[in-house]
C-alpha cells in the first residue's frame, strides 16, 4: 500500500491523512501496528462517533498519530509511549499549523488512549479515540494481534504443565494465553462510551468463547 492508497482509505479526510501518514508510515516491521490498525481504529471511531458525536479532523488526526513514537510492547518505556506520541503529535500539527486548542485536544486523545499509562479521557474525542483502540485489542482481531506479538517478542504459546494459571502465577511477557486473564479480558470494564462497551461485550464474549475452545484442546 502506497502513501495515495492509504491516504483515498481515510475518506472523508484525504488531504488531512496524507499530510500525516509520512510521520507513522514505517511501521518497523510491526503488524500489529501498521496502517491497517490506524484504518479499524479510524472505522471504530466512526461507529462511535455516529452514535456519541464529536468532531472527526479532531478524531483523524489522533487515531494516525496515537502511535507516532514507537516503543516496543516489551520496553520499560512501554508506560512513557503515549506521552511521547502526545508530544511529538503536537510538535507535527503545529508545524501543519494547527491552531493551540485543536492541538491539545489532539494532544490529549494520544496520550490517554493507553492501557498501560493510566491517564483519563476528559473529553469526548479522548474516549472515542480509547475506546476505538481498544476494541483493536479484543475479539478475533484482539487474538490476532496477541499471538502475532506474542511472536515477535520471542514469547511461548502457554505454560505446558498449567495453562489455564491454576496454580501459578500469570506471565505475558513469558505466554501468550496468559495474557487475556492479564489485560484482555479486563478491557471491556473501562469503555468511556455506550456504543463502545456495547461493542466490547460482544467481542469479549467471542474472545472468552476462543479461549474455552483453546484450553479445551490442550
Amino acid at each position: 500500500m502506497n502513501l495515495s492508497q492509504a491516504a483515498a482509505a481515510f475518506s472523508p479526510f484525504e488531504p488531512l491523512a496524507h499530510s500525516l501518514l509520512p510521520h507513522v508510515f514505517d511501521d518497523a516491521g510491526d503488524g500489529s501496528h501498521d496502517v491497517t490498525h490506524l484504518l479499524r481504529v479510524w472505522h471504530n471511531a466512526c461507529r462511535l462517533q455516529a452514535e456519541e458525536g464529536g468532531e472527526l479532523r479532531i478524531l483523524l488526526a489522533a487515531v494516525l498519530l496515537h502511535d507516532c513514537v514507537r516503543v516496543e510492547k516489551n520496553s520499560p518505556l512501554r508506560s512513557q509511549a503515549s506521552t511521547l506520541s502526545a508530544q511529538r503529535a503536537g510538535e507535527i500539527l503545529q508545524a501543519l499549523d494547527w491552531t493551540q486548542e485543536d492541538i491539545a485536544r489532539v494532544a490529549h486523545a494520544v496520550q490517554a488512549h493507553s492501557y498501560s499509562a493510566g491517564f483519563a479521557a476528559q473529553t469526548l474525542e479522548a474516549k472515542i479515540v480509547q475506546d476505538a483502540d481498544r476494541l483493536d485489542a479484543i475479539g478475533a482481531i484482539g487474538v490476532a494481534r496477541c499471538f502475532y506479538v506474542a511472536g515477535r517478542m520471542g514469547s511461548g504459546l502457554r505454560e505446558a504443565f498449567d495453562p489455564a494459571a491454576a496454580h501459578r502465577e500469570l506471565d505475558d511477557r513469558r505466554y501468550a494465553l496468559d495474557h487475556f486473564p492479564l489485560k484482555l479480558f479486563r478491557l471491556a470494564e473501562g469503555f468511556q462510551t455506550a456504543s463502545g462497551a456495547r461493542m466490547a461485550q460482544e467481542r469479549e464474549a467471542w474472545m472468552r468463547d476462543f479461549v474455552e475452545q483453546l484450553l479445551g484442546e490442550l
